[in-house]
């Protein structure tokens, strides 16, 4: 999730005065992008996972120090390999339980985060750095992987392993696991002194003041009934936690609502669509308008779209704003069920913006580092986040009080810290 924001335009075209003008759509396609920020929230500084299915890691705790900065806490940098190494052990155990039915692999959820701060509390970046242990100073999980995955895979399927190798504090096989994950992670200190004061891990989630309790995860599926927790069937939910269900309209309504009123969101989405993949590192991700979108149109561009195939608009998409698709209820549902939406990554929402055509977008920190033309953070359409959410993290208390008398939630009415003013990035 990524950096800051300028505006994009292309360059412009010298012209003496005996050249003709250029037609019409060529200056729109010379045109590019240009966003008008509509609101900003702050987020703390971008981050790179680099080789590390980690980005549920990285994204829930850039969310959770996004909410800190929103309650005037401060600015924070938490320990992604602290929250990783523990989620790893307690993966590894699930999937040997489950004679491998459970999935042992990098990725994780948002729930593995809200889980991991409550249970094994928070420690700071500078106690437990990734790409330490092996002279680097970033992840690389490849070779601790090839290890890793083989040990699961092997105990898993071997119940002599499960059954006879105990030691006094329980299975010698999950201690050789986690001993890996030490010698490639590294170990969390018992006890540490920030601002000079000594905290225990958990003393140092629990001075915070936040509480993981007040987090929620909202999808929208017709496979399960509206109104109700379901837990999402993605490989990377391997605890199991439950997203609240809602109709597609009241899943974009909470999000609007959220950056609204001063709240970030956890967002995991399918980055496997051609939107996202054409133009993510230039800024950008949108769902450009099929045939039948275009033939809908109204007003002064309507000529210029109606009748192009989904291809031409697509490629158009590519070099500057296109109308978009605004799928229905049932257009999502056939994606997750035909599994053209997956679970692929996790992100922060922490603002809003329109394009120079009208169409809005929400504003994006990534966790790839320092890319793209704003730094590792990018535009996504409103199109693209309604179509491809698998689901998000929000507080309760960004949920209008409508949609939370419906899900049975109680909001512990808490005003979000209005931010300062956004500035153009």
């Amino acid at each position: 999730m990524k950096k800051f924001f300028m505006t994009l335009a292309a360059a412009a075209v010298c012209a003496t005065a005996v050249a003709q003008a250029p037609k019409a759509d060529e200056q729109k396609e010379d045109e590019g992008y240009k966003f008008t920020i509509v609101k900003e929230l702050p987020v703390t500084s971008v981050k790179n996972q680099n080789q590390a299915g980690t980005c549920w890691c990285y994204s829930g705790l850039g969310f959770i120090e996004a909410e800190l900065l929103r309650m005037g806490k401060g600015t924070y940098d938490f320990s992604e390999m602290y929250i990783v190494s523990n989620t790893y052990n307690d993966r590894a155990m699930a999937a040997i339980r489950t004679s491998g039915d459970v999935s042992f692999s990098q990725g994780g959820a948002f729930g593995d985060v809200i889980y991991g701060m409550k249970t094994f509390g928070l420690i700071p970046e500078e106690y437990m750095r990734p790409g330490v242990m092996y002279g680097d100073t970033l992840s690389n999980h490849n070779e601790l992987s090839a290890l890793t995955d083989a040990m699961v895979a092997a105990i898993a399927k071997n119940d002599k392993l499960k059954s006879l190798q105990r030691g006094k504090d329980g299975l010698l096989c999950i201690k050789a696991i986690k001993a890996v994950h030490d010698v490639y992670l590294g170990t969390a200190p018992e006890k540490f002194t920030y601002n000079g004061k000594e905290y225990t891990p958990k003393s140092f989630y629990e001075s915070l003041g936040i509480n993981a309790d007040d987090y929620v995860s909202i999808t929208s599926y017709t496979h399960h009934p509206f109104y109700t927790q379901f837990v999402l069937e993605i490989q990377d939910n391997w605890r199991w936690s439950l997203s609240y269900n809602v109709p597609i309209d009241e899943m974009m309504e909470i999000m609007d609502n959220a950056i609204a009123n001063g709240y970030p969101i956890a967002w995991g989405s399918d980055v496997s669509e051609q939107g996202f993949r054409m133009g993510v590192r230039k800024g950008f991700c949108v769902l450009p308008a099929d045939a039948a979108t275009a033939a809908s149109l109204q007003g002064s561009d309507m000529a210029h779209w109606t009748g192009m195939s989904a291809k031409a608009i697509q490629d158009e998409a590519a070099k500057h704003p296109t109308p978009q698709r605004w799928v229905t209820q049932e257009e999502r549902q056939i994606a997750y069920d035909n599994r053209e939406t997956t679970d692929d990554h996790g992100m922060i929402i922490y603002g809003t913006a329109k394009d120079q055509m009208g169409n809005e977008y929400y504003m994006v920190k990534n966790s790839w580092g320092d890319y793209g033309e704003y730094h590792g953070m990018f535009f996504a359409s409103k199109a693209f986040v309604r179509y491809k959410t698998m689901n998000y993290v929000v507080h309760k208390d960004a949920i209008p009080d409508a949609i939370a008398a419906k899900l049975g939630i109680e909001k512990s009415n808490a005003k979000a810290t209005t931010p300062k003013k956004g500035r153009r990035r």
